[in-house]
């Protein structure tokens, strides 16, 4: 297993993470690093990264080196983006941080930039068609793709600091200072002409800190019961809340709003305002906070080499075998346990009467049912519930990871606690609460069919005859799967209990 480390060194911040690189193309985060070293700021007036912020970066980046040394990290790679790229003294910093840390820092090209915002995004959700808006501390970039295929980019020279330099001057309201950023970047945007091209049903996909603090202050407000950033949705009108809101406070108000980092408060309000020009030239509905960027980008562009040609055809499918390989779960056992799943939920289908999208928490659940063995046997499915709660799974809707985490629970215990439920009122239907049950079943005998993890139980077929179901084995030159079927019994109460019908096995 390798070890990497990322460096982001933007405007704004710093950022450190370090990776375990695993085999076949997939990585695991196992530390990070924020500093806020506010590169970009002041440099509007001559062009020149400050002594000061030098000063601190340097500090930072020896910091971040020191931690990259005591995990024997074998590889850094360390980008700089809008700061740096368009600073007079970009190479006397640069080689000053070289002799200084021992880090050589590549300054990314505007299409170098966006390359590897669009692979962190594309690579990690299923949204086939986005304007991705990267809201950092020095630049504003403006990605399309449409088909999974990047079409257009644009990089706005202001971000939230430049843009807080800019406009800090200005004796006015805090009020109507956001109201001043928000005309000068809807007139930088009527400058982009490709952007009258962005199709009506496109999603507006959002990166950044900024958009991570956004999302962290709406799940709040909302009492949103799922602890994740990345695919987190708000509609615009909760957006226009949470704006109208903090633009009229002053700092110290502003540093007061929980979930708002203290680093990012003064800057927050110029950020929201850019959003906000950005939502009213398309009218967007709803805002996808996206966890992954170009730190991500970075990772994928490493560990899955041939991204770079093009993106991952399977994101949900590569991110569940990812986590398969770092809990070290039996995947061939796991994959004809789900194997198996879906053949009794499509035979079952006409007593469930489940819609297709629930296939894909039926996917979920059975790949990682077993994930919490890595943590002990005894209770598994308890366990295995929390890894799938807090996996941050790529490429599903949060309300399906939930779904799956009870369906995962129930393959050895179909009791849930209330409270359990009740956590998730505002995201659980009560057709979902069905669902789960009867998923839960499914998974319980699919894995019963293969007890001895040896895929003796090649297949099923099921008869609805009366009151009862005969599900009848299918073996390979006459296996003996008299365990598998045993094991697979002991679930006929539950099954009674979700479907109503007797559950004979053959």
């Amino acid at each position: 297993m390798e070890k990497i480390a990322i460096i982001d060194l933007g405007s704004n911040s710093a950022r450190l993470v370090l990776v375990n690189v695993l085999d076949g193309g997939h990585f695991v985060v196992f530390d990070e690093l924020k500093e806020t070293v506010r590169l970009g700021q002041d440099m509007d007036w001559d062009g020149f990264i400050k002594p000061q912020r030098i000063a601190q970066t340097i500090k930072t980046l020896t910091m971040f080196r020191r931690l990259c040394d005591a995990n024997r990290v074998d590889k850094i790679f360390a980008y700089a983006t809008a700061a740096v790229r368009r600073a007079k003294n970009q190479k006397s910093f640069l080689d000053e941080v070289a002799m200084t840390c021992g880090i050589k820092i590549k300054v990314l090209s505007v299409e170098e930039q966006a390359m590897l915002v669009y692979q962190g995004v594309i690579n990690s959700m299923d949204i086939p068609k986005g304007l991705i808006m990267e809201m950092g501390g020095g630049s504003t970039n403006l990605i399309y793709y449409n088909r999974r295929n990047l079409i257009h980019y644009e990089t706005l020279p202001f971000g939230a600091v430049t843009l807080t330099d800019l406009f800090k001057a200005d004796v006015s309201t805090p009020q109507e200072r956001a109201q001043k950023i928000e005309d000068f970047i809807s007139d930088q945007l009527e400058k982009v002409s490709w952007l009258d091209t962005v199709e009506p049903d496109t999603s507006f996909v959002g990166v950044g800190g900024s958009f991570r603090n956004l999302g962290r202050i709406s799940r709040m407000i909302s009492k949103y019961p799922f602890n994740m950033t990345h695919n987190y949705e708000l509609s615009t009108s909760d957006f226009d809340n949470i704006y109208n809101t903090i633009k009229k406070l002053d700092l110290n108000s502003t540093m007061k709003i929980k979930g708002l980092s203290s680093g990012r408060a003064d800057i927050f309000p110029s950020a929201l305002a850019v959003m906000k020009a950005v939502i009213g030239k398309f009218g967007f509905q709803k805002i996808t906070v996206s966890g992954c960027g170009l730190r991500e980008g970075a990772m994928f562009r490493y560990a899955v080499p041939s991204v770079n040609e093009r993106p991952l055809s399977d994101v949900l499918g590569h991110s569940l075998l990812t986590q398969m390989k770092y809990f070290d779960i039996n995947v061939d056992h796991a994959e004809h346990v789900y194997n198996l799943s879906i053949q009794l939920f499509k035979q079952l289908k006409v007593l469930h009467k489940m819609p297709r999208a629930y296939v894909r928490v039926l996917k979920i659940a059975a790949l990682l049912h077993d994930s919490g063995m890595r943590i002990k046997f005894y209770n598994h499915q308890i366990h295995s519930q929390y890894i799938i709660l807090n996996s941050n799974l790529y490429g599903v809707p949060h309300k399906d990871i939930v779904l799956a985490s009870f369906v995962a629970y129930g393959h050895r215990k179909t009791e849930f606690s209330r409270d359990d439920i009740l956590k998730y009122k505002d995201m659980i239907t009560q057709e979902d609460l069905e669902a789960i049950r009867k998923l839960s079943v499914i998974l319980r005998i699919a894995e019963s069919f293969d007890r001895s993890q040896s895929g003796v139980v090649t297949g099923v077929n099921c008869d609805v005859l009366g009151d009862s179901v005969i599900v009848k084995t299918e073996t390979e030159n006459g296996g003996d799967c008299s365990l598998e079927i045993k094991d697979a019994i002991s679930a006929s109460a539950d099954f009674k209990a979700a479907y109503g019908k007797n559950l004979e096995i053959l």
